[in-house]
């Protein structure tokens, strides 16, 4: 009966998370993308704003408030991804004995993905800006591109936080079958001191 009980709150956990874990990764794209448009508002004014169709195709979008469409676009990048990460990581600490547990850990695991698609992100405009604007990309840009620089850097900002996305999975995964671990090891050894009290 109990093993039924927390098969139940397991479950249920299981799907709390799946449908927060878009909304995360949907402000984490908010956030990105409110600190990347600061950096090359024109990566925003001159492509993102047309890829998302916020605005008609022309020269350059301008909005009296860009600062709602960038978060529009920092949304709509990065929700679906929270789909497959909290699956996952929901599904690798269903190993955990009990749904505190399993909350805990897919909670941290979660967090250590998002830091690492942070880091990588944060690599990626360094490779931009100190490598790829120098050296030039194949990549589309505009024809009346201001800051060339920055627009290259932050694109490789972009690009390189989807890549630290799955480095961030892979990261969250490893953790979770270790904590998975610990608990059990822990689990076995308060039983095995007791058995001998």
């Amino acid at each position: 009966m109990k093993n039924n009980q927390t098969k139940m709150k397991k479950f249920l956990t299981l799907t709390f998370l799946i449908s927060l874990v878009p909304l995360i990764a949907g402000l984490y794209g908010v956030l990105h993308d409110q600190i990347t448009y600061s950096l090359s508002p024109e990566y925003y004014t001159k492509f993102k704003f047309y890829q998302f169709r916020l605005a008609e195709v022309g020269n350059e979008a301008i909005f009296p408030n860009p600062r709602i469409q960038v978060a529009i676009v920092g949304f709509l990048a990065t929700w679906w991804m929270g789909l497959p990460i909290g699956l996952i990581l929901g599904l690798v600490n269903l190993k955990q004995k009990n749904s505190k547990l399993f909350l805990v850990s897919t909670l941290k695991s979660i967090l250590i993905t998002m830091l690492v698609a942070l880091v990588t992100g944060l690599i990626g405009f360094a490779i931009g800006k100190i490598y790829l604007a120098e050296t030039g990309v194949s990549w589309w840009l505009p024809n009346n591109l201001i800051d060339t620089k920055n627009f290259i850097a932050v694109g490789s900002m972009h690009n390189f936080s989807y890549l630290g996305g799955l480095f961030g999975l892979i990261a969250g995964v490893i953790y979770s079958l270790n904590a998975s671990k610990k608990t059990r090891i822990h689990f076995f050894n308060k039983r095995f001191i007791f058995l001998f009290m």
